[in-house]
């Protein structure tokens, strides 16, 4: 269920942003490049966790 939320926010703020710098830009509206950039921000967000290390980062200090 946790997939089906991301890809649901994911999908409605990549079509709000492609909308928004689509209007800055003077460009039409279209939904399928928002949709496009959504299923590949959802899979960014979906591996990002699986690069980033688990442990704690070791402070300067201590020996």
């Amino acid at each position: 269920m946790k997939y089906f939320w991301t890809f649901f926010w994911t999908f409605l703020l990549v079509q709000m942003l492609t909308y928004v710098a689509g209007s800055m830009m003077g460009v039409a509206y279209d939904f399928q490049t928002g949709a496009i950039l959504a299923v590949g921000a959802t899979i960014f967000i979906f591996i990002l966790p699986l690069l980033l290390p688990n442990e704690p980062a070791d402070s300067h200090g201590s020996h």
